[in-house]
């Protein structure tokens, strides 16, 4: 059970000082931290180790909603027979919506317990997954299917005959993207069901099928305002042993590329030589930034940047073997991460005009990665310590770093904490995990109409070494490396950077406030 005692809102004031000369301090940003509110669930811990549960946040959109899941406590009917794509609990894990800190439970489809929130439009409409409380006779559990809320209530997208489906992301028009089972027999299917997975875009009531890039399978992950689309898919119904690192290492499966999708058509976008790539992001103007591996087996993935007028560009890296690409602007700035030379340190970077920039570390830190950024170039992410292993949140702007100190709930210990993304208004949703579960949490600007009793607590800093990868990577807070080898880094910004897509611009309601 929870191990927090209160049930008033837990708000701690952030403050990023920045430790450079007076004369030349940049504006420090401010921030307020609101602890989100849970729906009522136990936050289970097995001998310290967490199996699950809490509130877990993917992305707030540019009125300040966020959406995710959060446990209840109400008993879970289908525990016995749970889907893995929503996480086995004994009690009802929901999608939730998020407008200050109290949740609104989103529902589930009719017949459904459990369900999750994947993504949020600027015009509130959401994407994800419920499950329907029918068995899938070839799993045996329950059937997830792709769902679209709409003022608060679920609709089911369907399937092509199979029993599961997945809802990645909407746009602000309503045009859902995702992938959905059919029912012919496949072996090397993405997610292990035994039927062809297909790429999909819903809309109008019309779930299509987007077809493949000559393999059996395919997946649509991104879709911008204008209905074009990023996705993945086998190229082949061939399987190869994968050796590279954008696929899981060591499986059996055919090779996959990206793919662009507009007016009936899909593109393979191609790769950077090796047998698997997949995009990061698509912006408005139909640039996909992206991932690719290496013709050489051996290799780390490469970073890259696509259009239909210029192709496949790699983006290139500080020096080392390693660069990775996490989210996208319209106005074509990647964030992401990569290494330095002999891959002896990793670090957060910006890609801009063909131009690499290292955004730093924080004090103490050795390394960090950049997660999301918004429209105004504020960017954030974590920032890593090679003795003790702890990651920390910071928003990097104007050339420097600042990091945020994330004071844990009454009666809990932080383990660490993770940004999940960033809206145009510079507002962060994130999580800590804790010894007790997941608890979600809000940074708000303290400029922001909604802060109330914003008061300033000092937060870790550091001047960005933007533009010098060698001093980020002999400068003091890097010069110990600690228990953390770079292969352990690699291998901690590979499992922590997720899908985090871009947020285009909409103005904010402003009548809402955080009290």
């Amino acid at each position: 059970m929870k191990s927090r005692t209160f049930t008033s809102i837990t708000a701690v004031v952030l403050f990023a000082a920045l430790a450079i000369p007076a004369g030349l301090a940049a504006q420090q940003p401010r921030y307020k931290l609101v602890y989100l509110d849970d729906a009522g669930g136990p936050h289970i811990a097995v001998d310290g180790n967490i199996s699950c549960c809490g509130e877990l946040p993917s992305i707030i959109n540019n009125s300040g909603t966020a959406v995710g899941s959060a446990a209840t406590s109400i008993p879970n009917p289908n525990s016995a027979v749970d889907n893995p794509y929503i996480v086995p609990n004994p009690t009802t894990i929901v999608a939730v919506a998020w407008q200050g800190p109290v949740p609104i439970n989103l529902g589930a489809l009719p017949g459904g317990y459990n369900s999750f929130a994947n993504n949020i439009s600027n015009s509130g409409l959401i994407a994800g997954i419920s499950d329907t409380g029918d068995i899938d006779p070839r799993l045996g559990v329950v059937q997830v299917h792709p769902t679209l809320w709409v003022s608060g209530h679920p609709i089911d997208l369907g399937t092509f005959g199979g029993g599961e489906g997945y809802a990645n992301q909407v746009n602000d028009s309503g045009q859902v993207v995702g992938y959905a089972q059919n029912r012919i027999a496949d072996s090397y299917d993405y997610f292990g069901l035994g039927t062809q997975s297909r790429a999909f875009l819903w809309q109008y009531g019309v779930l299509k099928d987007l077809g493949t890039l000559g393999g059996n399978d395919s997946q649509a992950i991104f879709v911008n305002d204008l209905g074009q689309i990023a996705g993945v898919s086998y190229t082949t119904s061939t399987a190869v042993t994968n050796t590279g690192f954008v696929c899981t290492q060591g499986t059996f499966v055919p090779r996959q590329d990206p793919f662009f999708w507009e007016n009936g058509k899909m593109l393979d976008m191609g790769n950077l030589g090796g047998n698997c790539a997949a995009p990061a992001g698509i912006n408005i103007h139909g640039q996909v930034a992206g991932n690719s591996d290496l013709a050489d087996a051996n290799a780390n993935p490469h970073a890259f940047l696509w259009s239909r007028e210029s192709g496949m560009k790699d983006l290139g890296t500080l020096g080392g073997t390693f660069a990775q690409a996490d989210a996208l602007t319209d106005s074509g700035e990647v964030v992401g991460a990569s290494c330095t030379q002999g891959d002896q340190a990793c670090f957060a970077v910006l890609w801009k005009d063909g131009v690499i920039t290292n955004l730093g570390n924080l004090p103490g830190d050795c390394g960090s990665s950049a997660y999301a950024i918004n429209s105004q170039g504020q960017i954030t992410g974590d920032s890593f310590n090679c003795v003790t292993g702890a990651t920390r949140p910071f928003l990097w702007e104007n050339g420097h770093m600042y990091g945020f100190h994330i004071v844990p709930p009454a009666g809990t210990e932080l383990l660490y904490s993770e940004p999940a993304s960033i809206n145009d208004q510079g507002e962060i949703v994130g999580y800590s995990f804790l010894n007790t579960g997941y608890q979600a949490f809000l940074l708000v600007p303290c400029s922001d109409a909604r802060t109330k009793n914003c008061e300033d607590v000092t937060a870790n800093a550091s001047v960005s070494t933007q533009g010098d990868p060698e001093a980020a990577a002999q400068s003091p807070a890097t010069a110990d490396q600690g228990n953390l080898t770079h292969r352990a880094m690699l291998a901690l910004i590979r499992a922590q950077s997720g899908r985090r897509p871009h947020i285009s611009s909409l103005p904010r309601k402003s009548s809402e406030t955080i009290r």
